[in-house]
C-alpha cells in the first residue's frame, strides 16, 4: 500500500460492471473520524464504508455534522483555517490525509457538487472546459470539445444546450445550472462524487431530473449525498448514514445500513422517529 494519490495525468479508468450485491467493495473507508473547528468537535468517531458504485445518503437533523462529514471526504474542510481531523479516511486503501498527499489531486478524484448551483460567470462551454483544462492542460481543442460534449451528455443536459454553448451559464434555469455543475464535476473524471443538498433550491421537476441523473451516474461513479429530504434519500440511495447530535453538540453516526432497512426496520428508536417525522 502506498500513501500517495495517483498524479493528475493518470488515464481515465475503464468503466467496470456494476458491483453485485454479494460482492460489495468499499471505495472509501472512514475510520474513527472526528472533525474539529478549533476546540469544538463537530463530528465524533465516525466509522463507515462508502461502497463502490452505490449511492450513500447522509441524513439527520440540522447541525448534526452531515456536511462536515461529507466535506471531510475530499479535504474541503481544510479550507477552514481552524479545521483539523483525527482518524483516517482511505480512498482505494490509501489515506487521503497522509503526509505528502496533494489535496488538489484528492479533489480531482473526489469531486463535489454544492447546495446552490454555482456556475462560473462564463459560457456553458467554458464552464465545462475550465475543469478539464485544470487537470489536462495539454489537451487539443478537438479533444477538449469532445470532452465537453461527453460531460454534458452524461449530465443529461446536452439536448437542452447544444445550440447555446456560447451563451452565459447564468441564462440557464436553476435545475439546468445544477446539472451543468454536475457536468463540470464529472468532466474532471472523478471516481467519487459528493453532493451537498443538490436539490434543495430546485423545484420538483428539476429535482426529479437530478435524481434520475444520479441513478444513471452510479453505474460509473460512487456517490455520497447529504439530504434533508427523507423521500429523496429513500428513493435514490442504496445505503444510508443516520447522524444525530450528542449532548456535547458533536455529530455522531448512530446507524448505517441498507436504505430499505433504515426506513423500515431501523435498530435505533431515534432513527425511526426521524424518518417517520416524529423527531423532536
Amino acid at each position: 500500500m502506498t500513501d500517495t494519490v495517483p498524479p493528475a495525468n493518470v488515464p481515465a479508468r475503464e468503466a467496470a460492471p456494476p458491483v453485485s450485491a454479494g460482492a460489495l467493495t468499499a471505495k472509501m473507508h472512514v475510520d474513527n473520524l472526528s472533525v474539529f473547528y478549533g476546540s469544538f468537535r463537530a463530528v465524533a468517531e465516525v466509522t463507515l464504508p462508502i461502497y463502490d458504485r452505490r449511492i450513500t445518503a447522509i441524513i439527520g437533523p440540522s447541525g448534526c455534522g452531515k456536511s462536515t462529514l461529507l466535506r471531510s471526504l475530499n479535504r474541503m474542510n481544510e479550507l477552514v483555517p481552524s479545521a483539523r481531523i483525527e482518524g483516517h479516511i482511505a480512498l482505494d486503501g490509501n489515506d487521503i490525509y497522509a503526509p505528502g498527499v496533494d489535496p488538489v489531486l484528492v479533489r480531482r478524484r473526489v469531486g463535489m457538487v454544492f447546495q446552490k448551483p454555482n456556475p462560473f460567470p462564463k459560457s456553458i462551454h467554458e464552464n465545462i472546459a475550465y475543469g478539464i483544462r485544470l487537470y489536462n492542460g495539454h489537451m487539443s481543442r478537438s479533444e477538449l470539445d469532445d470532452r465537453v460534449v461527453h460531460s454534458l451528455k452524461r449530465a443529461a443536459l446536452w439536448d437542452e444546450v447544444k445550440d447555446k454553448l456560447k451563451q452565459s451559464a447564468y441564462a440557464l434555469s436553476g435545475g439546468q445550472q445544477q446539472r451543468l455543475c454536475i457536468a463540470r464535476t464529472i468532466a474532471a473524471e472523478p471516481e467519487v462524487v459528493l453532493m451537498d443538498e443538490p436539490c434543495s433550491a430546485l423545484d420538483p421537476v428539476a429535482t426529479l431530473k437530478i435524481e434520475e441523473l444520479m441513478q444513471e451516474l452510479k453505474q460509473d461513479y460512487t456517490i455520497v449525498i447529504v439530504t434533508h429530504n427523507m423521500q429523496q434519500a429513500a428513493r435514490v440511495s442504496d445505503y444510508t448514514v443516520m447522524m444525530m447530535m450528542r449532548p456535547d453538540r458533536a455529530g455522531e453516526m448512530i446507524e448505517f445500513d441498507e436504505t430499505q432497512v433504515i426506513f423500515t426496520k431501523p435498530r435505533d428508536k431515534r432513527t425511526e422517529d426521524y424518518v417517520s417525522g416524529r423527531f423532536g
